[in-house]
């Protein structure tokens, strides 16, 4: 009796969510907590969002911050500018340890290592020591990178743009949650009895526990990729584990990955800048009270609950009608808008156009964010953090040099900084026309007719020979054919190349 012996089916996890072949969602259910692409993408946006409620602690508190402490406002601006610069760095390295280590451990562990520095800032008693807690709070700032790698980990090509846009975009409404929450934070210890001096410090300790707490939960009930953690698939054989020289330098090669980096400087850049400046702006030219010049300022950031969003949901659609080529002359368009209206914003007035201005100027500037990491996950699919983490490098180079030219010292008038800032907007944008990828084209030019130019060729072209024998390549494809969308109309008719030799290990 002849018995036959079948194998088991190997078993697939279920997901809330629809997927595709990397097990990424297709799907992005805003309300849902469903784990684990729902649930990361809400601790993201939330440890972010303390990060940056942490680094712009200050800048609404200035007036009776510089008042205790004798700051001039040369004092001021150096402090500005060391609360963007350390995460220049900050986000390169974060990239590669996201792609190294993963999201959630690396994510973690900078909001951990910085949150000592938010504690401190109640302690300091001098310029130098002002300037010294807002450069390492500023480090905290680089959990945008691992933000973004976290989003483009767990969510399709026809989704990414919305999922980054809003993790991004709900992230960054700290930059003018604090705005509100800092001034209320101050009065309530004020009318407990604390004198002033004393009450700032003391407000300082709510957004060091907030940091602090947003790192445990990440840490506790967070997951770096659908199909687990790195270390665990690591270890398993389930992810080949990649050199880091390789991975870097497929990401620094990548001439696009410096255009994007260069162009988020001039609008991320613009906004961390407009985060430092715009509460003192409107309390020192219009004579508003603290109070009231921190909820004007407040209306900047707290537009990112819609607009970066909005950006990431406009290049999805564009996307799907117009392909790639359609995601970046949206984003040439809104960021190249956002350049006039900051011009705009440094010539006029009147406090009441000045607002209304500054309201619009904000919806353009940080739709234009959302759109450029709609484009970044199609960079690298093997370099993604890098490449993440030079774009939003770039951002935090942008802020700092525009600080240093227009915002630092008495050089410029803050209405003179702002018109010529809008300016660099304008110049910094035009490179966007550059970017070119053989198999979707570019703003001007369409895809390339040579046999080469797939999908698959320019994602396996990351991997060599040897490491293509072994397999390492296989995540790549799979990314590649997922990819086939950003084709726009042409997918509808464009032949499907054979991957099956390129498939065979």
């Amino acid at each position: 009796m002849n018995m036959e012996i079948s194998e088991p089916e190997p078993q697939h996890p279920k997901f809330a969510l629809p997927v595709d072949s990397e097990h990424k969602a297709t799907e992005f259910r805003l309300f849902s907590v469903a784990a684990p692409h729902m649930r990361a993408f809400h601790l993201s946006w939330i440890s972010f969002f303390a990060c940056f409620v942490s680094s712009f602690a200050a800048p609404p508190l200035i007036p009776v911050i510089r008042d205790n402490l004798n700051l001039t406002a040369t004092d001021i601006g150096n402090a500005g500018i060391a609360s963007v610069s350390g995460a220049v760095f900050a986000r390169i390295a974060m990239g590669s340890a996201c792609d190294l280590f993963g999201p959630r451990l690396a994510s973690a562990s900078l909001i951990l290592l910085t949150a000592p520095a938010v504690y401190f800032t109640s302690y300091i008693s001098s310029p130098i020591s002002f300037l010294l807690v807002r450069f390492f709070t500023g480090f905290s700032l680089a959990t945008f990178v691992s933000t973004q790698f976290w989003m483009s980990s767990m969510f399709s090509a026809p989704v990414v743009g919305a999922a980054n846009g809003f993790a991004g975009g709900w992230g960054n409404l700290g930059g003018g949650a604090t705005q509100l929450i800092m001034p209320l934070v101050f009065s309530l210890i004020r009318n407990m009895g604390a004198v002033k001096f004393s009450a700032w410090r003391i407000a300082f300790f709510i957004p060091a526990l907030f940091q602090t707490l947003s790192a445990f939960a990440v840490l506790l009930f967070g997951q770096d990729t659908p199909d687990g953690n790195f270390k665990r698939l690591n270890k398993s054989g389930d992810r080949p584990k990649d050199k880091f020289s390789q991975v870097f330098y497929h990401g620094v090669t990548n001439y696009r990955a410096w255009i994007l980096a260069l162009t988020y400087g001039y609008c991320f850049g613009v906004e961390l800048t407009v985060d430092n400046i715009i509460a003192e702006y409107f309390y020192d030219r219009f004579n508003l009270k603290l109070h009231t010049a921190g909820i004007i300022a407040a209306s900047f950031g707290l537009a990112n609950l819609i607009s970066r969003p909005a950006g990431g949901f406009i290049s999805d659609a564009m996307a799907k009608r117009f392909g790639m080529r359609g995601r970046l002359w949206t984003l040439w368009v809104v960021q190249t808008l956002g350049g006039v209206l900051c011009i705009i914003l440094g010539r006029v007035g009147s406090l009441n156009a000045s607002i209304i201005v500054m309201i619009v100027f904000s919806l353009f500037v940080q739709a234009a964010c959302g759109l450029t990491f709609g484009v970044v996950p199609f960079i690298s699919r093997r370099s993604l953090g890098v490449v993440s983490g030079m774009t939003g490098g770039g951002g935090n180079v942008g802020a700092v040099l525009t600080q240093l030219i227009f915002f630092k010292g008495s050089r410029y008038s803050k209405e003179a900084g702002i018109t010529l800032m809008g300016i660099m907007m304008l110049c910094c944008t035009l490179p966007i026309c550059l970017i070119y990828f053989p198999q979707w084209g570019g703003m001007f030019c369409g895809p390339s007719s040579k046999e080469n130019a797939t999908e698959e060729d320019y994602y396996a072209s990351e991997w060599n020979s040897k490491e293509k024998e072994k397999g390492f390549h296989h995540g790549s494809l799979k990314f590649a054919d997922n990819s086939r969308g950003e084709r726009g109309r042409r997918v509808g008719s464009a032949a499907t190349p054979d991957r099956t030799s390129s498939m065979h290990v």
